[in-house]
């Protein structure tokens, strides 16, 4: 006797909220106008602190004003609240023993009181089993365990760590993947990303240095110019930060949606350095359509040779008109030297230098540009040399200044200066490396001149 009486209060609960407008009535529904009104103010109120703070314009907040008071009048024409509903105790009644009647009669005709429950930590472990991602994840964790020297396996760990938020695991196989062998920039890249995550959206010192690392060996990666940007920001360094989102503005598109957001971001640095909105920086132009670069296939080479000199010709004429464009310069540099005008290439990157004296990844990208097609066995060509002296002034410690630092030492009978540079490079390489091996053995090779 107790059970069904136990299940209709249980079911008297439920359907309370049902029940009650039928007890006592319903308050009048608000009016849809009196809400919308109510949002466009507080539009409007955020629009004139938008203006303030300078992230739109006073034109851009003028029609943006207009649109918003144009729906405020429109709500007027808003229909009328539903008329409230009344009393109704026998309804009531009437809901609640049907719908009680029917609960305890299925229940008592299809349940299964006796049957024991499944406690909770059990129901999740089979819910757990059932992701595929993590049951992949725990066979490459298995598999890793044989071969630890596996550099891809760990890459692909790494991966599906982060794709399933374990930052710290995630961190750790990216760190193995790293040591095996893994040093592109885009693996360097995500694993400094996941650095960041790790620490809950905080650039740390550590992933700066990571990030400093992937400009290194890829001067032109947009995710690491956009975390040291953030880094500046959160350092309260907000005018070097813009600086970097500008860099990285110059980069992009005018069709990219990435530029949107950046432009917010450097309104935000302009208004944490108490700065008016600087104008944001000209998109990238576009390249060459697929039809020019087909034409210039099936071009005889002297043909195509003055097809690309004119492009370059065209560049170089746009950057004389814009010498403050960073990225203009870096671009010309790197024509120049495509085209072996090894001089005209130097004097482009002397001019990027200039605009951003601080920045090693510049002189690294003049370096490798100088280095292209560099005939084996021969000199390092003198402008490399002092790209390479540059970079040095800014950074000591890239392992990538160290070594050709090295190597121009050696080639020019400075066989100490250049042991000095390739010890200097050891110390920061893992070893039984393929690259500690190569270092290895060009000190070795200076001992037998």
């Amino acid at each position: 006797m107790i059970l069904p009486f136990l299940l209709a209060l249980l079911a008297f609960v439920v359907l309370l909220p049902i029940l009650a407008p039928l007890l006592r009535g319903s308050r009048p529904a608000p009016d849809r106008g009196s809400f919308d009104q109510a949002v466009y103010r507080d539009q409007l109120q955020e629009l004139d602190r938008d203006l303030a703070r300078g992230l739109i314009t006073p034109a851009e907040a003028g029609t943006a004003r207009l649109e918003i008071q144009r729906r405020l009048l429109a709500t007027g024409k808003m229909p009328a609240a539903l008329p409230r509903l009344t009393r109704s105790p026998v309804l009531a009644t009437i809901v609640f023993a049907v719908i009680a009647a029917g609960s305890v009669s299925s229940y008592l005709w299809l349940g299964a009181p006796g049957l024991p429950d499944s406690p909770y930590s059990a129901r999740q472990a089979v819910t757990a089993s059932q992701n595929p991602l993590e049951k992949t994840t725990e066979a490459l964790a298995a598999t890793l365990k044989q071969n630890p020297s596996d550099a891809a396996g760990w890459l692909l760990y790494g991966r599906n760590l982060a794709m399933l938020s374990q930052w710290d695991q995630a961190e750790d196989a990216y760190r193995h993947a790293i040591a095996l062998g893994q040093t592109d920039p885009d693996t360097l890249g995500d694993h400094a990303e996941i650095m960041v995550m790790q620490a809950g959206g905080t650039v740390t010192p550590a992933a700066e240095a990571a990030f400093q690392q992937v400009l290194t060996a890829g001067p032109t990666s947009g995710i690491a110019r956009y975390y040291l940007a953030i880094a500046a920001m959160q350092a309260g360094e907000p005018r070097k930060a813009i600086d970097g989102f500008q860099v990285l503005l110059a980069t992009l598109p005018e069709s990219s949606p990435l530029r949107a957001q950046l432009g917010l971001k450097v309104a935000e640095a302009a208004h944490a350095a108490g700065i008016p909105v600087p104008e944001l920086a000209k998109a990238a132009p576009p390249g060459p359509d697929a039809k020019t670069v087909a034409d210039a296939a099936s071009m005889p080479d002297g043909q195509r040779q003055a097809m690309i000199r004119g492009m370059v010709a065209t560049l170089a004429a746009k950057q004389a008109a814009d010498p403050a464009n960073l990225e203009g310069w870096l671009r010309l540099g790197q024509a120049y030297a495509m085209l072996h005008e090894t001089d005209k290439a130097a004097d482009a990157f002397h001019n990027a230098v200039r605009l951003r004296p601080k920045d090693v990844a510049i002189p690294l990208q003049a370096v490798r540009a100088l280095l292209i097609d560099h005939p084996r066995g021969e000199k390092m060509p003198a402008e490399a040399v002092g790209f390479l002296k540059q970079a040095e002034a800014i950074d000591q410690e890239q392992p990538f200044v160290l070594w050709y630092l090295g190597l121009a030492a050696a080639e020019n009978a400075h066989p100490d200066d250049a042991r000095r540079y390739w010890l200097r490079l050891l110390a920061k390489m893992p070893p039984n490396s393929d690259d500690t091996r190569q270092v290895q053995a060009a000190m070795d090779a200076l001992i037998k001149r």
